[in-house]
């Protein structure tokens, strides 16, 4: 099915199917709500939104949440959850469309759920997903340049961002919370939103924090919270946590316990290292990061170690501008880059490799293998003792998105399971 609307689409001049999108998801969006019955009027909402940190936000609200007793639904890039019952998110959309929203948002209602947290996109607005869901909070964390083919212009971008604002403004429910980052340009946009309560976050909250090798330490009025995640960008994000848990009255205690114990987020600087006693020690490191901000921070998060680099460039034809400055950035940050395919779709994937080579100048740390299983082993084999090795760019994702909308399933974090194993023994 999802192929023979691809090739309708393709039939359609692009200047009608221009005009007529907008009503069109409009009246999608309506109807979905109406035929769910508008379920998020029963439920507290609470939305997530910027270019970076958004899943990780998400389950970090969900996790302290959870610790508080609340039973929590979540929706985002890395998994749909009501209740108990979680699943991988296998649509490659934050936000899927046919009604998939207020459906699991009736969905949550029905299992008893208290609270449902929502990660909320750029792309999601263009298509108005997010019409006829009433928050009762909303989080910014930052913004970034992405999406700007798709959107037109950076500023156009950051005018879909802000619709998620009057989202919140129009919302019926009391009082609404804005949760914005008062560090980032644009913090201050958000935080001016009529709403009943802003409530901004950001490093001067803090009275010490300690980016540590395998965690972060805060002090937050006086309590010191470990968090089992890393660089300064994982700081922002727990901010971020902290103020909307504690907007819904979630005692700092229990925040601090949530957090101390928080579980691996899945796809997100997640660690996967060689066994003990194994010949070489390695580490490796599977990231979403797919923007030039969020692949320098991933970097500088372990500035110190020996890096090698294995990367690719999210969604042939679409941000070329930003081919060459992830390859900079990668030339920079790591003594070794392996260059490969990652979702190239309609456009030829060697084509997209060579917009990166341009922007890297010392091509004698460079390689280029275009097998993404190729490239993960040939990292994880040639790394020396001591290493990094650093996979971005899907994370979670599902499949690489090939020509005429195919699909290869995928996962980066099984195949790096997969190829430890083959070298060193069973990953821990």
């Amino acid at each position: 099915m999802e192929n023979i609307l691809y090739y309708i689409r393709r039939l359609i001049p692009v200047t009608l199917f221009r005009f007529v999108q907008p009503p069109y998801h409009f009246f999608l969006s309506f109807i979905g709500a109406l035929y769910y019955r508008f379920p998020s009027k029963e439920i507290t909402v609470i939305g997530v939104t910027g270019t970076k940190g958004k899943s990780t936000v998400v389950e970090l609200i969900n996790a302290i949440l959870e610790a508080d007793g609340k039973r929590t639904a979540v929706a985002g890039t890395i998994r749909f959850k009501i209740g108990e019952k979680s699943e991988r998110n296998m649509y490659k959309m934050t936000m899927p469309g046919r009604f998939f929203t207020q459906r699991f948002l009736r969905d949550a209602v029905n299992a008893g759920c208290d609270v449902a947290i929502v990660e909320m996109t750029s792309q999601g607005v263009l298509q108005y997903r997010h019409k006829f869901i009433h928050l009762d909070a909303l989080v910014f964390t930052n913004l970034s340049p992405e999406h700007i083919e798709s959107h037109g212009s950076y500023e156009k971008y950051i005018a879909a961002k802000l619709e998620l604002a009057r989202a919140l403004e129009v919302s019926q429910k009391r009082p609404r919370y804005m949760i914005a980052n008062r560090d980032d340009d644009h913090g201050a946009t958000f935080l001016d939103s009529k709403v009943e309560y802003s409530l901004p976050y950001g490093l001067t909250d803090l009275e010490l924090h300690t980016l540590n090798k395998e965690d972060i330490s805060l002090v937050f009025h006086g309590t010191t919270i470990r968090v089992p995640l890393i660089g300064l960008f994982n700081v922002y994000n727990t901010l971020a946590a902290i103020t909307c848990a504690r907007a819904f009255s979630v005692p700092l205690k229990t925040i601090t316990k949530a957090l101390t114990n928080l579980s691996p987020i899945k796809g997100r600087v997640e660690r996967f290292k060689s066994p003990k006693g194994a010949s070489r020690k390695v580490t490796a490191i599977v990231d979403y990061a797919h923007t030039p901000d969020s692949l320098e921070k991933l970097y500088t998060a372990f500035e110190k170690e020996h890096k090698i680099c294995v990367l690719g460039n999210t969604g042939g034809g679409r941000d070329t501008w930003k081919r060459p400055e992830m390859a900079r950035i990668a030339e920079k940050y790591c003594e070794r880059i392996i260059l490969t395919n990652e979702d190239p779709y309609d456009e030829d994937p060697a084509k997209i490799i060579d917009d990166m080579v341009r922007g890297i100048e010392n091509e004698s740390k460079l390689t280029i293998l275009m097998d993404r299983r190729n490239a993960i082993h040939t990292a994880l084999e040639d790394a020396p003792d001591g290493s990094v090795v650093i996979i971005s760019g899907k994370g979670t994702d599902p499949y690489i998105m090939g020509p005429h909308n195919t699909k290869t399933p995928w996962n980066d974090a099984k195949v790096v399971q997969q190829e430890i194993t083959a070298l060193f023994g069973d990953p821990v």
